[in-house]
This record gives C-alpha cells, structure tokens and sequence, in this order.
C-alpha cells in the first residue's frame, strides 16, 4: 500500500473515530517503547523527556515527538540495540518517515498534500527556470536600463507576487493550526506561558537540539560528532532572515518614504541583501554537501528529492540576487532580473509544501514540549 493510501484510509477510519496507524507510525511506536524501557538516551534531546511522559504512543503523541526530533543522529550511534541487531533501533529514520507523512496529512488544502511527494529537485528547478522564461519574456526593458520598475512596473510585481506569498502564508498557518490542535490534548492542554514560549524562541534560534545532546554536535556520515550541520542551518535560517528582512525594509522605504529601488550601499536594504544572500548561498552550499555525505541510516531517502529542491530554490534565490546586484548596469541585467523573480515565484509557490514547512512544524512541537515539561508529570517516571 502506498503512503498515499495509508493516509486515505487513516483519514477514514479518524472519521469514524478510529485511528489506522500507518507502517511509519507502528514502527516509530515500536521502537518508542523499546526507548522507554532502556532510558540511555534521555538527555540527549527533547524527544526522550517527552517519552517518558507516556506509557503509550497514539498517534497524536507520535506526530508531536517526530517533529520534536531535530534527526542529530546521536540516538542512532549510541543505541546498543540499532541495527543489525534484532530490536532495530533507529529512532532518527523512524521519526523522519513520520514527519515526512505529518506534511502530507496536515497540509492545507489536503489534497495539495501529495505536492510533498513530488516537489524534488527537478521539479523545483524546472518551475523557476519555467517562471524566469514567462517573467522574462514579458520584460520590456529599454537599451541600457539600469531601473527595476522601467522593465517591470512596481504594481506588476506586487500583483504577480503578492498572491502568491499571501496563500504561501495562508496555507503554512492552516497547516500548522490543524497540527497544534492534534497536538496540543496531547501534550496536557496547559495554554502557553511566557517562560514556556522564551524558552521555545530561545530553541529555535539557537538550534539548541543540533548539538547532539552534550555540545559537540550532529552525526552526519558516521560517528564522528560536527557541528558542520548546526552552522550550516544557522547560515540558511539568518541568511534568510536578513534577505526577508531586506525586502520588508524596501517596502517600508517604497510607501513610507517614496524611497524607490534599487537601492545600493550603504543603504539599510542592500546591507541586509547583500549580508543574507551571502549567508544564504554559503549555508545551502553547506547544506547540500551535508546531504551528500549523510550516511542512509540517518534519515529517510524518500525525503532527499524534496530537501534537494528546497535547498536548490533556497540557493539559486539568493546567487541570482547577489547577481542581480553585481550585473545592475549591465546589458544581460534584463535576464538576471527575470532569473531572480522566477526563483523567488517558484520558492513562494512551494513553500507550504516543501521542507520548509518543517520549520513551522518544529517550532510548534517545541512550543508544546516546553509548556507540558512545566505540568505536573503524571506517571512519575523522569524525563524532567
């Protein structure tokens, strides 16, 4: 049975107030309870604290701690019961394959969930290139233009872009919505306090559950520990981060001030252009390297398409921008232009169905974690 029609028949069965695991889910739980009898690891990350608040995984439990697990590996090389032994403990694969389902079952609308089983690299790369050619082939650029807005109208843009990034955003947050209330009796149902969200900004901007669970790092393609991995997703998260930046600043300028683009340095704008798009190209560089060497047995390989064409997007935005800057008096900036939008069009139209969904998702189920690790534990069992 496809994983696919496992979700169409779970989602029937929820229906009718029952829940059909699917493989993913038997698995994780599975091994779950081997965790919880053995207890080696449970300072390594959130996920075992979590654990040992249950005694059973359904399968709202099993969606909060597979997104809870940021897949550091270290569980993996320190289990006296991973494979080839017979309990085949592998805790980081099992949760990736939950998480990977947790994207198609929570997506918004449902049937644009399937979008996450095809949304490699090929098809990434064949839409920007696609939407680069339409935006390129609709410039009017006149000989030696140097402005922005005299190829492509400012109101055109906003209409072409605006659309797009507002249902990015819609259904990012319907998403994460239907997944918080899943999660949340789950995760005793306490409401979120202060010290509980500090606590998840805190995690989520350090990456705090990248080390590995003692400092020194993530596994990647053995059992060495790196904190290769850490930095490069620090790269990509504030690259990111100052680019987003650097486009609300541009549109404060635009309509506040009448300050129109292109702006250059040392302007706010460019400042954090320039800065993000260099952090962004070194961490997705970074990232896809990382892939590369990640040994098979740490993650899910049915994943790999789809995290290969989120760092491509992710790349070939941020390259094409810095291009874009450097080429502004040039004869080809026309084309660079419509290279740049096309990429950004097409990481806007994948976004609530790429990986990078995984980030809200995350940032959630630390949300959660943080509020019930403040609640009575009701079994007495450790973990906190």
């Amino acid at each position: 049975m496809t994983p696919l029609a496992q979700l169409t028949d779970q989602a029937k069965a929820l229906a009718n107030g029952e829940w059909v695991p699917t493989s993913a889910e038997s698995e994780t739980a599975r091994q779950l309870q081997i965790c919880n009898a053995c207890r080696y690891c449970e300072g390594f990350c959130a996920v075992f604290p979590a654990m040992t608040r249950r005694l059973s995984f359904a399968q709202a439990d099993i969606h909060f701690m597979a997104n809870l697990c940021h897949n550091c590996g270290a569980c993996l090389h320190a289990c006296q019961y991973a494979p080839p032994h017979d309990f085949a403990v592998n805790i980081p694969q099992a949760m990736a394959q939950v998480r990977g389902e947790t994207y198609v079952h929570y997506a918004w609308p449902t049937p644009l969930g399937a979008l996450y089983q095809r949304n490699g690299l090929t098809l990434s790369l064949a839409l920007a290139a696609a939407l680069a050619l339409f935006i390129g082939l609709a410039a009017k650029a006149p000989a030696g233009a140097a402005d922005f807005y005299a190829i492509f109208p400012h109101n055109f843009l906003v209409s072409l872009f605006a659309p797009v990034f507002l249902f990015a955003v819609l259904a990012l947050a319907m998403g994460v919505r239907r997944f918080w209330g899943d999660i949340t009796p789950a995760t005793t149902g306490a409401p979120v306090s202060s010290p509980a969200a500090l606590e998840t900004t805190h995690d989520v901007l350090q990456l705090t559950y990248l080390d590995g669970g003692h400092g020194e790092g993530c596994n990647n393609e053995d059992d060495a520990f790196s904190q290769a991995r850490r930095r490069a997703h620090h790269l990509t998260f504030y690259g990111f981060l100052l680019c987003f930046a650097a486009t609300s600043v541009a549109t404060l300028y635009h309509y506040a001030f009448g300050w129109v683009a292109p702006y250059d340095l040392p302007s706010l704008p460019k400042l954090l252009g320039v800065g993000g798009g260099v952090m962004l190209c070194l961490g997705t560089l970074g990232l896809f390297k990382l892939k590369l060497q990640r040994h098979p047995a740490q993650g899910d390989a049915a994943q790999k398409p789809m995290d290969y064409g989120f760092i491509a997007l992710l790349f070939l935005v941020s390259a094409s921008g810095l291009l874009l800057w450097l080429m502004r008096t040039h004869v080809f900036m026309p084309q660079v232009l419509a290279l740049h939008l096309g990429s950004v069009m097409a990481l806007f139209a994948t976004l609530p169905y790429n990986k990078f969904a995984h980030g809200m998702y995350r940032s959630a189920a630390l949300l959660r974690h943080a509020v019930e690790k403040r609640q009575p534990n009701r079994l007495g069992l450790g973990g906190d």
